[in-house]
């Protein structure tokens, strides 16, 4: 270095944070899923539309349970704060975890199992696929939502499985919590179209 001259400073490297690649497959598949649910969503809007708002839904079916339902959706929501929390929780090295993870795995089935009880006394009043294009939709959309929650309430037992082991990881949970985050934030949109349209 000629005399005179002041070394120039050299920079920290960058630290980056790990690419995940389970979080990156599951967003990848959540927006495929996306698609799918807007397809639904639209098909169930084009069939509303070309009937009279006066029979949609059909007046000679059963009303759909607004309010228990409403209830059921809480409980949904506040799964995905509680898993939420939970990832957070582990990625502070919180002891928390855990119960916070059986916490929001509670309370989706709960939701599951509520959604599932309502489908049974709407199949005992008579409301059935064959019924009406309102009941054949109703059946189609919130039953594909609640093969998705099935799904992600598998995928959370694993992590809570693997949490109680201490084996699990924060790319683990992460992975399942931003599936769980779709399925809880879908479901909005799927009560007010269905439910209240």
């Amino acid at each position: 270095m000629p005399d005179g001259m002041a070394p120039t400073p050299t920079r920290a490297p960058v630290q980056r944070a790990p690419f995940d690649a389970a979080v990156f497959g599951v967003v990848v598949f959540i927006t495929t899923e996306l698609m799918f649910f807007a397809g639904l969503l639209s098909a169930y809007n084009i069939a509303r539309g070309r009937v009279p708002m006066s029979i949609w839904p059909p007046p000679d079916q059963p009303r759909l349970p607004i309010e228990s339902t409403a209830v059921n959706s809480s409980f949904l929501l506040v799964s995905g704060v509680l898993i939420w929390l939970a990832v957070r929780s582990l990625r502070g090295r919180s002891s928390s975890a855990l119960r916070l993870a059986v916490a929001g795995w509670l309370a989706g089935a709960l939701f599951v199992g509520l959604q599932g009880r309502e489908w049974v006394s709407l199949l005992a009043q008579g409301l059935t696929m064959q019924k009406s294009t309102h009941a054949s939709f109703f059946y189609l959309i919130v039953g594909t939502h609640g093969l998705h929650a099935v799904g992600g309430l598998l995928a959370l037992g694993w992590v809570v499985q693997r949490l109680m082991r201490g084996t699990a990881t924060l790319s683990q949970l992460r992975a399942a919590s931003v599936f769980w985050a779709f399925v809880v934030l879908i479901w909005p949109m799927i009560y007010v179209m269905v439910y209240l349209g």
